[in-house]
């Protein structure tokens, strides 16, 4: 297998030094996705083939007392500890690794501003750092206050950021990040919902002595009014928590960009938030920031022109926040296609190329677009084609959209006959006739309205907002193979509009004032087959293997087992259906030795822990487990033995070989 490359070799030092590994029985997880390349590789190396089946649960912590519930917040494993966050106050909470015991925990008191946040619960970790020798915990909070912790007490950090005019607030370990992005506000209350909104879920990320935080707003396809705040990038001095640069996401008179915003709805319009994790490459100083698209989902007629930075991959200068490179993944984003995966970092060694450090950006679209991460170069041409039009009144799309030419899509894009459930020629014409009704056609077609001649109920959009690849099962990549590993679900959309007015009505805290002129119908209907099964063919969830040198598909296999529903359905009696997959996308961690991916037995209450071979795709083991991991998985080593992270729910489960577990005699020995 094939040396890491010098550059990440070096990058991979750079954060190792910082106590990644701090002895020779320990292994850390330090970012949310491990490293500041977002792999979710870890070399932990004690659990392999042969053993997966021995693996038992030693510990499990429970987040009820925090109201924890989404499970999203994958822990971070640093210095023999693990930190993490929890429930809709986001408490932040340090856990004994061996015993699962909670050691301390911390949240700010409650504001206005945070009991709005829709994000509250889903809080996705915390970052670290180290300052004057001090090992330091940061979070962004629901009510978008950045805060800094004592690792080892978890009180706010002194002489660290500035006072808040809020009772009970800290006095110190605090920064109001509302003062710093120029609208008018109230401490306790937030910005006024007319105004807009905006939130966090992502952790921040520190890159050098420079901490960049993103930011997260109300989802697109709960919004009816045309005015949000737009989700501009931040920027603090770690050592101090002074602020250090803004970066204006949509970009105003005289930056560049400001040219796609016509009708000048830079002045009102909007999101582009960066909700999802960030990426960064120390060694260089660049953080790389993904986003959505404008104010508001499924309708963009107020906004024309390509809208920079909406839907994007931006590369800025950590510490002054200028901009180094960009590319746009999906110009005039009305399709919910935010960018909803942090970029993946590897240095490649492509034919014909050599050595390129990439960045690669998964999307719910099911393409991979990579880059080379310094020069913002396409490793493999895109090609501009011509997509379909919209003839909702006011709406103007973008003539074409980018295609990369590798990798080839990881899932099904737009649908067509040959796409609908064969099984049997009465279940092809079972499908036809569920989506006669609507219109099919190829990636990136339009929304109808609810009045459009044509009698349309629904555009079918191929993959729909929820992926394709979404955040909750986060793509791992093994850097000593260059294998990326993507997790995906074969997912349609019917996307409708109706009058912003109507849409408006059934929103119970709206943001704006103004209603656009056409806005999502909630009430949605869905192509329904009459026997109830899916009109597509299968697999309904997949996980896509693609060597990142080549950008050739290595291996695609269904995931988990396929539902009972399916596989006892009378429709199919007799026929040999194969492995469909759950529909779920799914959680994943690479090992040294291991794929390793968490999903549902086919009753869909079973939670199963799978092991894969990396090379091939071959399941070589399988446990049961208490629940199915959401989110993300983490895997480390403390005292010798390899742990694996599950995020279930309101829990943590802490998976281990027998010996982990406190309870044994000989705990700790190797």
């Amino acid at each position: 297998m094939r040396k890491m490359t010098s550059t990440l070799a070096t990058a991979l030092a750079l954060v190792l030094s910082t106590s990644i590994v701090f002895a020779q029985d320990s292994i850390e997880w330090y970012t949310l996705g491990n490293d500041y390349a977002h792999t979710r590789y870890t070399p932990s190396a004690e659990i392999t083939a042969e053993n997966f089946e021995d693996l038992e649960v030693v510990w499990e912590w429970d987040g009820c007392t925090f109201e924890g519930y989404s499970g999203r917040s994958t822990p971070s494993y640093i210095n023999g500890t693990l930190y993490t966050v929890s429930g809709p106050r986001r408490h932040v909470v340090a856990i004994d690794p061996k015993t699962g015991e909670t050691l301390w925990s911390f949240r700010l008191p409650n504001t206005g501003r945070w009991e709005y946040s829709m994000r509250a619960s889903y809080g996705k970790g915390i970052t670290y750092t180290e300052i004057d020798g001090k090992g330091v915990v940061i979070i962004s909070t629901p009510g978008f206050f950045l805060v800094a912790l004592d690792a080892k007490t978890g009180k706010p950090l002194k002489d660290w950021g500035r006072s808040v005019p809020i009772d009970s607030f800290p006095e110190t370990g605090v920064v109001d990040m509302l003062a710093d992005l120029g609208h008018p506000y109230d401490p306790y209350e937030g910005i006024p919902l007319e105004v807009g909104y905006i939130t966090t879920s992502s952790p921040p990320i520190v890159v050098n002595d420079t901490i960049v935080v993103g930011n997260s707003a109300e989802q697109g396809y709960l919004q009816a009014r045309i005015e949000n705040v737009p989700g501009d990038i931040l920027a603090y001095d770690k050592n101090t928590g002074d602020f250090k640069w803004k970066f204006n996401i949509i970009p105003r008179p005289g930056e560049y960009g400001h040219e796609t915003w016509e009708n000048d709805a830079w002045e009102w319009t909007g999101d582009v938030s960066s909700w999802a994790p960030l990426s960064a490459d120390p060694e260089h100083d660049l953080v790389y920031i993904p986003t959505n698209g404008a104010t508001i989902d499924y309708y963009g007629g107020f906004h024309p022109g390509d809208n920079l930075y909406g839907t994007s991959i931006v590369a800025l200068n950590a510490s002054t926040g200028e901009r180094e490179w960009h590319y746009q993944l999906v110009k005039h984003d009305i399709w919910n296609y935010d960018t909803p995966t942090a970029p993946v970092l590897l240095d490649l060694n492509v034919p014909g190329q050599g050595e390129v450090p990439a960045v690669a950006q998964v999307t719910k679209q099911g393409f991979v677009y990579t880059f080379n991460r310094y020069t913002g170069e396409p490793v493999w041409p895109f090609e501009m084609r011509e997509v379909p039009q919209s003839e909702v009144p006011g709406e103007q799309l973008s003539l074409t959209q980018p295609f990369p030419t590798k990798p080839a899509p990881f899932e099904m894009q737009g649908i067509g006959i040959d796409d609908l459930m064969d099984y049997t020629p009465e279940l092809r014409q079972e499908a036809i006739a569920a989506l006669a009704e609507y219109d099919m056609g190829p990636l990136f077609t339009a929304p109808v309205h609810d009045t459009n001649e044509r009698g349309k109920i629904g555009g079918m959009m191929c993959p729909g907002g929820a992926g394709g690849a979404n955040i909750y099962g986060p793509p791992v990549a093994d850097p000593t193979s260059n294998i990326l590993y993507i997790s995906s679900m074969n997912n349609c959309e019917s996307l409708r509009v109706i009058p912003g007015e109507e849409a408006d009505a059934r929103i119970p805290e709206p943001t704006g004032t103004t209603f656009a002129a056409y806005a999502n119908d909630r009430g949605g209907r869905r192509p329904r087959t009459a026997s109830g099964l899916p009109y597509v063919k299968p697999p309904y969830s997949r996980i896509t293997a693609i060597d990142m040198d080549t950008g050739e598909h290595v291996f695609a296999i269904p995931t988990g087992e396929t539902p009972d529903r399916i596989r006892n359905h009378p429709a199919l009696e007799g026929i040999d259906i194969g492995d469909t997959g759950t529909g779920n996308v799914v959680s994943m961690v690479v090992t040294a030795n291991l794929l390793i991916y968490s999903d549902v037995d086919h009753d869909g209450q079973t939670a199963l822990l799978y092991a894969i071979d990396k090379q091939t795709g071959e399941e070589v083991g399988r446990i049961e487990v208490p629940a199915q991991s959401r989110y993300g998985m983490s895997s480390w080593t403390h005292d010798g033995h390899q742990y694996i992270m599950l995020q279930t729910g309101a829990k943590l489960t802490a998976v281990a070989l027998p010996a982990a577990d406190p309870g044994q005699v000989g705990y700790g020995s190797n």
